[in-house]
């Protein structure tokens, strides 16, 4: 194998004749200007606020699992798969009855497992390679894909580029399988380095360097944006995975493929921690404002519903998934099917619940305040149903 050197990085001639590239071993020599510095600054201040947030609120389930859902729906679309957040909520309350396409649902769900995952193996093992083996493992699972080895670290050459190209026409080749080990081994010791570069810019690098190398032969994108929260949680810098970037990602994604390439080709990686920067500090901010809306409107409708103990019990329930039946209803309160009944229609008769199907028989009700607030931010690309470009 020849190679050729640079200061950043080598490109490589791999034994099947094509070049590939091998990152250089992080950190980089950075070069912390104004600019970078003070968008540090900005994200340090936002995150913070988030992390005050998630600690102080009186029952952080009730954030959490609507934004896992989010994030797991923002990042699955990346990769091209169309479940919109409405319809991955729906598909669990109507147990599957929506008409969607299976495998798109599935590997969204897949995702808030395996984030689940994460967050519980955090406690017993720390962010490694054979923690995210596992993470892909549960991420792949029966779904297109599952071909693709889960769990397991590539043994082939894969390639990023439109559809129909091949190794020779790729936008990008990452390292060839006889060198993936040596760059996961040298990614993972700079993953449990402590005190040598701030956590952002530590947590920016790791990402970068993960999608670089690309691993797996399917799911590397989504693999990189769960360890982005899971990496803020070991450090302690959030006490719950409250932090979702995949929003501000779809939003800018053609920006966030550039300057990820830019660090290919270019050693900027400037631009791109200023682009990741800049994403942790807009996504913490909304967060924070939207979870203030959601409280609010939480709080708003115990006061409207004061003395109907069930009903008031069901709008946490309907914060966790907007959308309702008699039978979650039931379940969710332990009652009888009756007393389920009565507490939905009292949701009803005020105005925070609209039946949705039209019909006598299995209805589903939908909480359209609580889902306005917790689908905001899918997206421009969302509302225009763009596609992902590789």
């Amino acid at each position: 194998m020849d190679a050729q050197k640079t200061s950043l990085q080598r490109l490589v001639r791999a034994r099947g004749g094509y070049h590939a590239f091998v990152p250089a071993p992080l950190p980089p020599k950075l070069a912390y200007g104004d600019d970078l510095v003070l968008g540090l600054s900005r994200a340090d201040a936002a995150l913070g606020e988030l992390a005050g947030l998630g600690r102080h609120l009186p029952n952080p389930h009730l954030l959490i699992a609507p934004y896992v859902r989010r994030e797991a729906v923002l990042s699955s679309r990346i990769e091209g798969t169309t479940t919109s957040l409405a319809e991955l909520l729906l598909d669990e309350v109507a147990e599957g009855a929506t008409g969607r396409d299976p495998h798109d649902v599935q590997e969204v769900r897949n995702y808030v497992t395996a984030l689940g995952y994460g967050v519980t193996r955090l406690k017993t093992l720390p962010l490694s390679l054979r923690l995210v083996r596992e993470l892909h493992a549960r991420l792949m699972k029966g779904v297109r894909g599952e071909h693709a080895t889960p769990g397991e670290f590539r043994r082939s050459q894969n390639w990023i580029g439109r559809p129909g190209s091949t190794l020779e026409t790729a936008v990008y080749v990452p390292p060839p399988p006889e060198e993936l080990m040596e760059t996961l081994g040298a990614w993972e010791r700079f993953l449990h380095e402590r005190n040598t570069v701030p956590d952002l810019i530590q947590c920016g690098l790791m990402h970068e360097q993960f999608e670089a190398i690309h691993p797996f032969l399917d799911g590397n994108g989504r693999v990189g944006r769960l360890l982005i929260a899971l990496f803020l949680m070991e450090r302690g810098r959030l006490s719950q995975p409250l932090l979702y970037i995949s929003a501000y990602i779809e939003e800018h994604r053609r920006e966030y493929y550039d300057l990820l390439q830019a660090v290919r080709t270019d050693g900027d990686w400037t631009g791109w921690l200023r682009f990741f920067l800049a994403g942790v500090e807009a996504i913490s901010k909304e967060a924070v404002q939207q979870a203030g809306k959601l409280m609010s409107l939480r709080e708003q409708w115990r006061e409207r519903l004061a003395g109907s103990r069930n009903a008031v019990r069901l709008v946490d329930a309907l914060l966790v998934n907007p959308y309702m039946s008699v039978a979650r209803a039931q379940r969710a309160l332990s009652v009888s099917n009756p007393t389920a009944r009565q507490a939905v229609t009292r949701l009803q008769k005020l105005g925070m619940l609209t039946e949705i199907t039209g019909r006598a028989w299995g209805r589903l009700y939908l909480a359209r305040p609580i889902l306005r607030i917790i689908e905001k931010a899918e997206g421009k690309r969302a509302q225009r149903g763009d596609k992902e470009t590789p």
